[in-house]
């Protein structure tokens, strides 16, 4: 017997009534779950095309990029407005609400189905049979497939505001498409949040939440070692310093008379403000299409191929050379003979004991002894550039 579904339609009239009395919606709904739960009822789950304009008849999308192909599609997404938009965050709310009740019928816990509710979508759909025997799981299953479909709904119909606001973000290295993943899964995180009761438009409390994720990727990711935040917070001071100077090579000095920034806060923000760029950076655009940084740093009659040890500033041998040297003779013997830097092979404590003519616990205490002092802030930064 095919199984009865509830439409949208018929859903959110019911769901408009409860919203008249914001304290007890809640409640309600759970009466309503549970009425639908004892009838078997299934929520609807919409096709996605039905919120998308097709294309003219005979008309092809042109060849373009991975961005323009994107652009094209959120382009082609009707948006929705204030009344349709508050019924479709009051379904997400009553599917949430009815998944919690099949979890807990299921004895899950936690987030466990969140992360299938895309694959549940496309079971159900076609109609195949899920791998789960248990009628509470396959249950649950269908209340995880109902909530993501809404959710995604909320969140494509909502995709043009990703594309107006990272515009202000694109004058970093930072590549657009990357952006334009955080932002869109920031809006999964605002639906999450977003509360219907206080009357808001869903792109106004969206908007905070691309802006947090723009900013975090930013701070997280801009560049290859990772600077914290209060120094990047402290270089923005000190770039609007040296526009004010009108000097881009202003000292220390003279950025922190001008800022509420001590000295020592700006030269640490200065050294911390250096790139570092891949040697497979493109130069092209974000569709991969131009030069590589390789092919303009590759040397004539270079037989090593485009890199070369020359184009770092310290090599790992050069490093470990300047942060043994601070160690005594007998502490860089042990160390060197212990890990085998210079030796074909790594020795044994008894190996280097009986070289020295001491007992083993004795090199044991120099080898405890030289590795605290290469775990000092000084000497390793002669190592940090290789390790992870």
């Amino acid at each position: 017997m095919a199984a009865k579904i509830l439409s949208h339609r018929e859903l959110d009239p019911i769901l408009d009534g409860f919203a008249a009395d914001p304290d007890a919606f809640e409640a309600r709904c759970l009466e309503l779950i549970a009425e639908l739960d004892r009838d078997g009822m299934l929520l609807e789950i919409s096709d996605p095309t039905t919120w998308r304009r097709a294309l003219p008849e005979g008309a092809r999308r042109p060849a373009a990029g991975l961005l323009e192909q994107l652009r094209g599609d959120i382009e082609r997404i009707e948006t929705i407005g204030r009344e349709p938009e508050a019924q479709l965050a009051r379904r997400v709310e009553f599917a949430r609400l009815r998944l919690g009740v099949a979890r807990e019928a299921a004895g899950h816990e936690g987030e466990l189905l969140d992360g299938i509710g895309q694959m549940s979508v496309q079971w159900f759909d076609l109609g195949r049979e899920t791998p789960r025997k248990n009628k509470a799981d396959e249950r649950a299953l269908r209340r995880a497939a109902e909530l993501h479909a809404l959710r995604t709904e909320l969140v494509e119909r909502n995709l043009y505001l990703v594309l107006i606001n990272v515009e202000r973000y694109t004058h970093s290295s930072i590549n657009r498409s990357d952006l334009i993943q955080e932002g869109s899964a920031a809006l999964f995180r605002a639906v999450d949040g977003f509360d219907w009761r206080r009357g808001l438009l869903f792109r106004t409390y969206a908007v905070h939440w691309l802006n947090q994720a723009f900013r975090n990727y930013l701070y997280n990711c801009s560049s290859t070692v990772r600077v914290p935040v209060y120094l990047q917070k402290a270089l923005k001071q000190i770039n609007q310093a040296q526009i004010r100077l009108g000097d881009t090579n202003a000292s220390a000095e003279q950025i922190a008379e001008i800022t509420d920034l001590t000295e020592n806060l700006v030269k640490s923000a200065l050294g911390a403000a250096r790139s570092a760029y891949s040697l497979d950076a493109d130069f092209g655009g974000d569709d991969g299409d131009g030069n590589r940084l390789r092919d303009l740093l590759t040397e004539e009659q270079d037989e090593d191929g485009p890199y070369s040890t020359r184009l770092e500033d310290v090599t790992l041998g050069e490093g470990l050379e300047q942060a043994l040297a601070k160690l005594s003779d007998r502490e860089q013997f042990v160390v060197r003979k212990r890990f085998g830097l210079g030796y074909e092979r790594e020795h044994t404590l008894a190996e280097v004991a009986d070289d020295l003519k001491v007992s083993v616990e004795r090199v044991r205490q120099i080898q405890v002894r030289a590795l605290s002092k290469l775990d000092t802030p000084t000497l390793r930064r002669e190592l940090d550039p290789f390790v992870n």
